[in-house]
């Protein structure tokens, strides 16, 4: 597929230097490194450690907290934290 890409003037010319030297066309050369930076980045993302979300029910890590009712879930919590008013 053809299309337009916007390059810095200095970022070209060392394209061009190594694509020379490798005997490739610069599109030749911007393919393999943005095909090369996508499997870096795909390798990268299965290498972290899995997402965690956190749920309210049968098995969550809060299980006694109503997110429904979260104004008396505030008020419980300042009521711990500050105590009764005088």
């Amino acid at each position: 597929m053809r299309t337009t890409i916007t390059i810095d003037d200095r970022l070209l010319e060392a394209l061009k230097k190594q694509a020379f030297r490798r005997n490739l066309t610069v599109s030749l050369l911007i393919q393999e490194s943005v095909r090369s930076y996508l499997a870096q980045q795909s390798a990268e993302s299965e290498q972290e450690a899995p997402f965690e979300l956190v749920t309210y029910g049968a098995g969550g890590r809060f299980p006694d907290i109503n997110l429904d009712k979260t104004s008396l879930q505030v008020a419980q919590d300042d009521l711990e934290r500050y105590g009764r008013r005088s």
